[in-house]
């Protein structure tokens, strides 16, 4: 493999105003009418509208980019179904509604445990992960050196991040999310996704895809992008491995430049 990478951002990445560049486009306006609902007019309200309107927004600006091909694809949690649409593994119409589904179970199992989730950033990473074992949190994502999510019950998380500075020598922040994602609380949500998945076609991806849960292209979909929600991001490693495969250069398509800046701190080179 050699060539470019598409990178398509996750949860987090979502602004107000970032659907004013799409409006009017023929896919984003099919989407809309597709998810019965306008996701942008109330991105407060978190997970159940930020998951579609950023999926809406991504895979619209790969459109308007030319629908381009790539040596391979990559997306950070829910960005995984921008980049499988982007691959023809999933088709557009299909993937709203699975995205639709996603949010709506991770936003309920979240308010039935409720969850948290806090970034841990610089420090000692053997001493983060002795902090999370010992609060019985997890690696919710392993994003960039010296960047680890922890996840897991709210008073855990508060906790690591009382505790961060003094233990791990990191700085903590608290990150603004419904619930405990990619950690055993969303098993509810994974269940409810298995679901929904076995109602979806899954077509061969023209490019490899590579899965947040194996950092590794997409082997069995399906299982795949259920058991995601359980297991961590492991963003970093799967940025090694597209450079290891012989890609050369990145390309994020969606709101946000998060990737970017992730790409530069991995692999210290510039994205396209």
């Amino acid at each position: 493999m050699a060539g470019e990478a598409l990178l398509f951002p996750g949860q987090g990445s979502h602004a107000d105003g970032m659907d004013a560049p799409h409006r009017g486009s023929p896919l984003f306006e099919r989407g809309l009418e597709l998810l019965g609902f306008d996701p942008f007019e109330d991105l407060a309200a978190g997970t159940r509208t930020q998951q579609p309107a950023l999926f809406l927004c991504s895979v619209a600006a790969w459109d308007e980019a030319g629908r381009p091909d790539a040596a391979a694809a990559a997306g950070h949690s829910l960005g995984e179904y921008a980049a499988l649409v982007a691959a023809g593994a999933l088709q557009f119409d299909d993937a709203v509604r699975l995205v639709d589904a996603r949010a709506a179970a991770m936003d309920r199992a979240a308010r039935r445990t409720p969850g948290g989730m806090v970034a841990m950033l610089g420090g000692d990473q053997g001493a983060v992960l002795a902090l999370a074992a010992r609060l019985d949190l997890v690696v919710a994502n392993d994003n960039a050196p010296g960047q680890l999510v922890l996840s897991g019950p709210l008073g855990a998380v508060d906790e690591a991040a009382a505790l961060a500075r003094d233990e791990t020598d990191t700085r903590a922040r608290v990150l603004d999310v419904g619930g405990a994602f990619h950690s055993v609380l969303m098993r509810p949500a994974a269940a409810d996704l298995d679901a929904a998945l076995a109602e979806t076609p899954v077509a061969p991806p023209r490019f490899p895809v590579y899965s947040n849960g194996s950092a590794a292209p997409f082997v069995d979909v399906r299982r795949e992008l259920a058991e995601n929600l359980l297991r961590p991001v492991r963003w970093r490693e799967t940025l090694l491995a597209l450079r290891a495969a012989g890609v050369e250069r990145f390309v994020e398509l969606g709101p946000g430049a998060v990737l970017t800046g992730l790409v530069k701190r991995t692999l210290r080179v510039v994205p396209a």
